[in-house]
């Protein structure tokens, strides 16, 4: 199957043709930049070494994606969602945590608006 043709990286002047919106280097810039004027919080307090613990203990708990089990799917998981967002004032704690699926994370978090907010 042919693969869609490369596109600009949208990092502006930048000539690299990717497959995704910014070339690699130009993604860390801007996931820098997001973390650090867009995020109301400094994301390496909030997910440093004690979450990573957390998130692993919790995922080798739960493997499979919650949201898929609910449809009959068995999807391993590969992230660790918050069910009450901490900027919302929700914990690290087992009862506010879900084990999703890239795919099912990914359409919690834009239909809640997280990262993936219009403006």
């Amino acid at each position: 199957m042919p693969r869609k043709p490369k596109k600009p990286c949208a990092f502006p002047g930048c000539p690299c043709l990717t497959d995704s919106r910014y070339c690699e280097e130009h993604t860390k810039v801007m996931n820098d930049r997001y973390n650090k004027y867009e995020r109301p919080y400094d994301s390496s307090e909030r997910y440093g070494n004690a979450w990573r613990h957390i998130r692993n203990r919790y995922i080798k708990a739960n493997p499979l994606c919650e949201k898929c089990l609910e449809d009959g799917k068995l999807t391993p998981a590969a992230e660790v969602h918050h069910i009450l967002p901490l900027s919302k004032g929700g914990t690290h704690k087992e009862d506010n945590l879900m084990s999703l699926c890239k795919s099912c994370h990914s359409r919690i978090s834009a239909e809640s608006g997280d990262r993936w907010k219009r403006k």
